[in-house]
């Protein structure tokens, strides 16, 4: 699915509230599961129509068994209550089941969506948007539109069948009756509608608050250690408690508003059931009417009102749910701001080389790259040089497309890359962060991430290569050892390492090292960096550093300040190349 967009390009999305027409976008989600949910609303559907049986079998068993002392019709009308309440259980039961696993699926395809929508998006929308909110989004509020969505589709016939059925029944039975039990039910839907768009705005405060504690809470453990050796701890609960204050306020206003909404209309219906009492019982004094009829009526009328309340309900949640909705659609009209285009071109790997054309490209409308021309032949070990914020970084996720230039464009043996295919572009060419991220799982399967088909050799030569081989003889379990939450179980050059066999193992043509040995010392760089040119003799290899040690290594240099580059090339380039 590709969900309509509206928003603007990489920026962090603004919330609003989902007009109805918005469910519409729901329907590619539920198409594929048009015959199982099929399937449910006709179990659904015989199911309710065995309940409806179930109150008229009561009037026959009072008025031609009990009444008249009729065993044989007791036993036959007992018999049949049982035989339609077992039916109306299975059918229940087969329906829920059924409901369960479609809206399962349903779940999993629009999280599914989500999630591949949020890896279009490129780092500067991660670097603004809180990531307790967008956890909150991803769980809570796709639950919610699952479960109101699927539940309406499971609820709407069977409950305006029950309730044609109740209306039906109790016309016939008696029609004043009706009249004095219905009365009051506009003053009941009334008072339900009024509140239940008072419980929508109240819910939308509620997930925002309860998106701001969780984005706390994320901040807080991730920060642990800044929190603890600043002491900070007594600053943190303050702060959780005054978030958690404003979270259980808004939940308790919404819980009040919740009780008033449900007991207001309740009262009146009490007092509708019995104002039929009353009539019922002067019929039944007169001789108008059997105590069969009334008891039956009674419970057609207790069974009326519960599908008008679920059916308000409904709509309720459904109003609810749009809180939910805007938040999840607010996401997927968040515009990409890398796309690929229609014709994109295949690309097998760098054979001539990387150039940038008169490249700019702005961050928080600063400039950070001006104009640039530079040009990496392809084979060679590239350094770039250049004091924190001037561009190294940005440089690098524009050769792996995580952002495209505002001006000028970067070319691959010629070829535009906005040109080429994403995924082959991204196979070819892979990116170290300066701060990788590590999985909380084994050693060889951070190595392996995303290669099903690596082998136990490949993985260890690869770590071999990156300069593991002495922590992984040091560990009892070596390679199966664990990272712990984040790889915070390693030293950080220890987790550049790891991710450099990560890289490594996939065997780019283009290798992008961002600050890759800020944390070794002169000794261990220069074996990941001999390990760097033996795992890939014939790879680009652009390696982003502050450290004058590793550019020596290289053989070209580029120097970037002010937005502007300085290339200094080897004796053997300046012959080949100059």
């Amino acid at each position: 699915m590709r969900p309509t967009v509206n928003a603007t390009v990489g920026q962090p999305p603004t919330d609003e509230i989902a007009g109805w027409s918005s469910y519409r976008r729901l329907l590619p989600f539920l198409k594929p599961y048009y015959r199982p949910l099929a399937l449910v609303l006709v179990l659904s559907l015989l199911s309710t129509s065995l309940n409806l049986m179930q109150p008229y079998l009561s009037k026959l068993m009072i008025d031609q068994a009990l009444l008249s002392g009729d065993m044989q019709a007791l036993i036959q009308i007992a018999g049949a209550m049982i035989l339609v309440s077992l039916g109306g259980f299975a059918l229940n039961m087969l329906s829920s089941y059924r409901y369960v696993s479609a809206s399962a699926d349903m779940l999993f395809d629009i999280r599914a969506a989500l999630l591949q929508h949020l890896q279009r998006l490129s780092p500067r929308f991660y670097a603004r948007f809180r990531l307790g909110d967008l956890m909150s989004r991803i769980n809570s509020d796709v639950s919610d539109i699952q479960r109101v969505t699927a539940d309406s589709l499971l609820s709407v016939l069977s409950n305006v069948l029950m309730l044609t059925g109740c209306v039906v029944m109790m016309l016939w039975l008696d029609p004043v009756m009706f009249v004095i039990g219905v009365v009051i039910m506009p003053v009941c839907i009334g008072l339900f509608l009024h509140y239940q768009r008072k419980l929508t705005a109240l819910t939308r405060v509620m997930r925002e608050r309860g998106a701001d504690l969780g984005s706390l809470l994320v901040d807080t453990v991730m920060g642990m250690r800044t929190v603890t050796s600043l002491n900070a701890e007594r600053h943190e609960i303050g702060r959780f408690r005054k978030r958690n204050d404003a979270f259980v306020s808004a939940m308790l206003k919404m819980q009040l508003t919740s009780f008033t909404a449900g007991a207001l209309p309740g009262t009146l219906l009490t007092a509708s059931s019995s104002a039929v009492i009353l009539y019922g019982g002067a019929q039944i004094f007169a001789g108008e009417m059997t105590i069969g009829t009334l008891v039956a009526f009674m419970t057609y009328q207790s069974r009326l009102f519960s599908p008008i309340q679920v059916l308000m309900g409904l709509v309720s949640g459904l109003a609810s749910a749009r809180v939910s909705l805007g938040r999840i659609f607010t996401l997927f009209d968040t515009q990409p701001d890398v796309t690929e285009c229609e014709d994109a071109r295949p690309f097998d790997g760098l054979h001539e080389g990387l150039r940038f054309e008169q490249v700019t490209f702005r961050h928080d409308r600063r400039t950070i790259l001006d104009g640039i021309d530079l040009f990496i032949p392809a084979g060679r070990f590239c350094a770039v040089l250049g004091p924190s914020g001037t561009g190294k970084s940005s440089m690098a996720d524009l050769v792996v497309r995580h952002l495209d230039p505002d001006h000028g464009r970067i070319t691959a043996d010629g070829a535009d890359l906005r040109t080429l295919k994403l995924d082959d572009l991204r196979r070819a060419i892979v990116l170290v962060d300066q701060a990788p991220h590590l999985f909380n799982d084994s050693l060889a399967n951070n190595i392996a991430f995303a290669c099903p088909d690596a082998t136990d050799g490949e993985i260890s030569e690869a770590a071999r290569l990156a300069g593991l081989a002495p922590l992984i003889a040091r560990l009892p379990e070596g390679l199966d050892t664990r990272t712990g939450e984040r790889g915070l179980a390693l030293s950080a050059g220890e987790r550049h390492r790891v991710a450099l066999a990560r890289a490594l193992l996939r065997r780019p043509s283009v290798l992008i090292l961002d600050e890759p040995t800020a944390a070794l010392d002169n000794d261990t760089e220069r074996l990941v960096a001999q390990g760097l040119r033996q795992a890939l003799p014939s790879a680009t290899i652009i390696v982003i550093t502050h450290k004058p040690a590793l550019a020596e290594m290289a053989d070209m240099t580029v120097s970037l300040v002010d937005g502007k580059v300085e290339t200094r090339q080897s004796p053997d380039m300046l012959s080949q190349f100059g």
